[in-house]
C-alpha cells in the first residue's frame, strides 16, 4: 500500500477543488432566483424592468469582482543568494590522490567482497614501505583518467580483478572493462600490477584478470610485477599471500624504497558508542537507505532489496536424511521483472544462537548502539557496514560469522591472546611458512572452525568486539537459479535448494546460513507471512530466441531449478500456438523413491508433450552408479544429430567441479565416436558452440 500513498493527497485536493466550484455555482443560482421573485411585485417600479435588469447585472458584477477577484500580492524585495548545490562525489581519483598525497591506488572488481578485501590489505601493506595508498571501486571513478597517473611521482595502480560467471567482469568493473576494450589511450609511464581472482573449475579461468593485465600492457603501461592468478577451487588466500610476498620486494626494487618496519595491523576504523541516540536513526539490517524495509520503494537492487513474502515453503524429497525445498516468493507489488534463467539474490540472517554466543563469550551488551568510523576522512568508505547500528545487528545482518576466518583476521587478532602459546600459533597460522600453512589447513580449514569456534577453542583470546567487527568480511547475498517462468508466474519467483547441515571434525554442527534460514520461513495458517530481502540478477542463461530450436537440458539435483522455468516457458509457448522444438531433460538424483524432485510436474509435462524426452539417472538405485553423463552416452546418435544437424542448444546446471566436467567429456566422446572428430577437433567444436551461445552453463563449485 505504501507504494501508492503519495497519490492520496492529490486526489483529496482535487475533490475539495470541485466542491468549491459547485458551491460558487449554487450561490449564483440562488441570486438569480431571488431577482426573479422581486420582479413579480405589484407596485409600479420607479425604473423599468430593463433598467432593473441592467442595474442588477452591474451590481452583481461589482459584488462578484469585490468578493472573488484575485488579489495581487505585494512584491517582496528578496535578496538573491547563490544556489547551494549538493556535494558532487569526487570522480577523479587522480585529483583525490594529489589532494591526499597518495601514490598507490588499488582498484577492485569484486562480486562477493573478496577482491575488495584483498585491495584493502594491499593498501595497509603499502604503509610498511613508506607508500600511501587508497582502495577504489572503479565504478565510482572516471577510469579514462588512468593515463594521468604518471602526473604523480613514483605512482602505481594495482588491480584486484575477480572473474564472474562465464569469464565476465564483476558488475562494478563492467564499465572499466568496456573502457579498456574501446580505448586507445596511451598509458606510457603508468605503472601497474594485476592480481586475478578465479576458479579453475570454470572454463574461462581468471579471464578478467588476464585481460586486464594484457590490455594495460598493450596500451603502453609498465608492468611492475607479474600477473597473479588466484584459484578459489584450491586456496585463493594462499595464492594471494604468495603473490604479494613476491610483489612487494619487486615494488621496492622498482621504486627504490625499503620496508619501514611498521606493523600493517593498524586499525582502519574507530569506535563511536552512541549512549543517547534515537533508535529511529539506527540501522536494523537495511543495505542502503535507512528505514528502506519499512517504506519500500522501487526499483529494487542490491542496495535496496525487496521484502518478498514467502507464500509457499514445501519439502520436495519424500525420504532420505536431506531436506530439499521448494520456496515461492511473492513479488506482486514490487514491479520486479525476471526471465527464465535469471538468478534471485537473497540476503540471509545469521543464526541468533551463534550471535548470542559470540556476545556471551566476549562479555558485551550486543544491543549497544555503535558506529565504526573510518580514520581516513578522505576515504569514500566511511563505515565497514551501515552505521549507526548495534553489535547484534552487525553480527546478524552485516558480518560473515559462519565461514572460516582468513589469515589476516588471525594475524590481527593474535595480539589479544594473553597466552603466549596461543598467540604464537595464531601468528604461525597467518604466516607463509610451510609449518604455518599446514597448521592453518588442518586447524582452521579442515576442521571448519568459524570465528565462534576459534574464540571457544582459544580461551585466552579476548579481542575488543569492535575490532572483530572491523576485521570480519561482509555477509554476502546468496544467489539461486530461478525455478519458474515469468510468463507463467509473473507475480512469484520460485527457489529450489538443499539445506546444508553436517557435523565437522570438531564435533560441531555446521549449518549453512541461507538454506537453514530459508527452511525456517514456514508459511503459517494465521495469515502472517515471513519475508525475504531479495532482488533479481540478470543472467545470460536463456532459452533460444527461436522456440523451434531443440533444447537439451542437463541438471542433476537442484541443478534442475532453471529448467523448471524453461519447461514452463516452453509449455506457455506451445499454448500460444508457437512451433516449439524438442525439449529434452537429463535429470539425476540418488533414489527414485526419495529425491526425484518435481516428479509429478515433470511426468505431467511429458504426458502433455511439452517434455519430449525425460531421462532420469538414479545413481544409487543399483549396484553400479549411473549419472547423467552415462545417459548422454547411451543416446549419443540422437544427441549428435540434434546438435550437429538441428541447431540444438545445450544447457548444463549444477556442480562445476565434477558433473559439468564429466558432461563436457561425454559430449567430446559423442563428437568423436559419432561425428568422427579427433579429440582436439571435438574440444574446438564445443568451444565454438559456447561462443555462439549454443552451449550455456549455470554452474557453481
Amino acid at each position: 500500500m505504501e507504494l501508492h500513498s503519495s497519490k492520496w493527497p492529490s486526489i483529496q485536493n482535487g475533490k475539495s477543488g470541485r466542491h468549491i466550484c459547485s458551491l460558487n455555482y449554487v450561490k449564483m443560482e440562488d441570486g438569480e432566483s431571488q431577482l426573479l421573485s422581486d420582479e413579480g411585485q405589484t407596485p409600479e417600479p420607479l425604473l423599468g424592468s430593463l433598467d432593473i435588469f441592467i442595474f442588477s447585472l452591474i451590481a452583481g458584477l461589482l459584488i462578484y469582482w469585490f468578493l472573488f477577484r484575485k488579489k495581487t500580492e505585494p512584491v517582496l524585495d528578496f535578496k538573491t543568494f547563490p544556489a547551494v548545490s549538493p556535494p558532487i562525489p569526487e570522480t577523479s581519483f587522480i585529483e583525490k590522490m594529489k589532494k591526499t598525497n597518495r601514490n598507490v591506488v588499488v582498484f577492485y572488481g569484486s562480486q562477493t567482497g573478496t577482491a575488495e578485501e584483498f585491495a584493502n590489505r594491499l593498501v595497509k601493506d603499502a604503509h610498511r614501505y613508506g607508500m600511501k595508498g587508497m582502495a577504489a571501486d572503479p565504478e565510482e571513478y572516471d577510469m579514462s583518467e588512468l593515463s594521468r597517473l604518471k602526473e604523480i611521482p613514483n605512482s602505481m595502480a594495482v588491480f584486484c580483478m575477480a572473474t564472474y560467471g562465464e569469464g565476465d567482469p564483476t558488475d562494478n568493473a563492467q564499465e572499466f572493462y568496456d573502457w579498456m576494450q574501446g580505448t586507445d589511450d596511451d598509458l606510457e609511464g603508468v605503472n601497474f600490477a594485476v592480481f586475478g581472482l578465479g576458479n579453475k573449475t570454470y572454463e574461462h579461468f581468471n579471464a578478467t584478470g588476464k585481460y586486464t593485465d594484457k590490455r594495460l600492457a598493450e596500451l603502453g603501461g609498465k608492468r611492475v610485477f607479474d600477473l597473479g592468478l588466484g584459484d578459489d577451487d584450491s586456496n585463493l588466500e594462499e595464492d594471494f599471500i604468495s603473490w604479494k610476498e613476491q610483489f612487494w620486494p619487486a615494488v621496492c626494487e622498482f621504486f627504490g624504497v625499503e620496508a619501514t618496519g611498521e606493523d600493517s595491523s593498524i586499525r582502519q576504523f574507530e569506535l563511536v558508542v552512541h549512549n543517547d541516540i534515537n533508535m529511529n536513526q539506527v540501522y536494523t539490517g537495511e543495505m542502503g537507505r535507512l528505514k528502506s524495509f519499512q517504506t519500500q520503494k522501487p526499483p529494487f537492487d542490491s542496495k535496496n532489496p525487496f521484502l518478498a513474502p514467502v507464500s509457499v515453503n514445501r519439502k520436495l524429497n519424500k525420504g532420505g536424511n536431506r531436506h530439499l525445498m521448494h520456496i515461492e516468493l511473492d513479488i506482486m507489488d514490487s514491479k520486479i521483472r525476471y526471465d527464465a534463467g535469471d538468478h534471485v539474490a537473497v540476503y540471509p540472517i545469521n543464526d541468533a544462537v551463534v550471535v548470542n554466543r559470540i556476545g556471551e563469550r566476549l562479555g558485551v551488551d550486543l544491543d549497544t548502539a555503535i558506529s565504526l568510523r573510518n580514520l581516513d576522512e578522505e576515504s569514500n568508505k566511511k563505515h565497514p557496514f551501515p552505521c549507526p547500528t548495534t553489535y547484534r545487528t552487525a553480527l546478524s545482518h552485516y558480518l560473515d560469522i559462519n565461514n572460516k576466518p582468513r589469515k589476516n583476521v588471525l594475524y590481527d587478532l593474535a595480539q589479544y591472546a594473553s597466552d603466549p602459546q596461543e598467540q604464537e600459533n595464531m601468528r604461525k597460522m597467518a604466516s607463509a611458512s610451510p609449518e604455518g600453512k599446514a597448521l592453518y589447513q588442518s586447524w582452521v580449514l579442515d576442521s571448519e572452525r568459524n570465528i565462534l569456534a576459534i574464540l571457544e577453542d582459544l580461551p585466552s583470546l579476548n579481542p575488543p568486539i569492535d575490532h572483530l567487527c572491523e576485521l570480519l568480511p561482509r555477509l554476502q547475498a546468496r544467489y539461486y537459479s530461478i525455478a519458474s517462468s515469468s510468463k507463467v508466474h509473473p507475480n512469484s519467483i520460485h527457489i529450489c535448494a538443499v539445506v546444508i547441515e553436517y557435523t565437522t571434525e570438531t564435533g560441531r554442527v555446521y549449518k549453512g546460513v541461507a538454506t537453514n534460514w530459508l527452511k525456517n520461513k514456514e508459511v503459517t495458517e494465521n495469515g502472517h507471512k515471513h519475508t525475504v530481502p531479495m532482488y533479481v540478477r540478470r543472467s545470460q542463461f536463456r532459452l533460444p530466441f527461436k522456440p523451434s530450436n531443440p533444447v537439451i537440458m542437463i541438471g542433476p539435483g537442484t541443478g534442475i531449478a532453471p529448467f523448471m522455468g524453461f519447461i514452463q516457458e516452453r509449455a506457455w509457448q506451445k499454448e500460444q500456438g508457437k512451433d516449439v522444438g524438442e525439449t529434452i531433460l537429463y535429470f539425476g538424483c540418488r533414489h527414485k523413491n526419495e529425491d526425484f524432485l518435481y516428479q509429478q510436474e515433470l511426468e505431467e509435462f511429458e504426458r502433455a508433450g511439452v517434455l519430449t524426452q525425460l531421462n532420469v539417472a538414479f545413481s544409487r538405485d543399483q549396484e553400479h552408479k549411473i549419472y547423467v553423463q552415462h545417459l548422454l552416452k547411451k543416446n549419443k546418435e540422437q544427441l549428435w544429430k540434434l546438435i550437429h544437424s538441428n541447431n540444438a542448444h545445450i544447457y548444463v546446471c549444477g556442480d562445476a567441479r565434477n558433473m559439468a566436467r564429466d558432461v563436457h567429456t561425454a559430449f567430446y566422446e559423442i563428437a568423436e565416436e559419432v561425428g568422427g572428430l579427433t579429440h582436439t577437433q571435438a574440444v574446438d567444436y564445443f568451444k565454438k558452440l559456447m561462443t555462439k551461445g549454443r552451449y550455456s552453463q549455470d554452474v557453481w563449485s
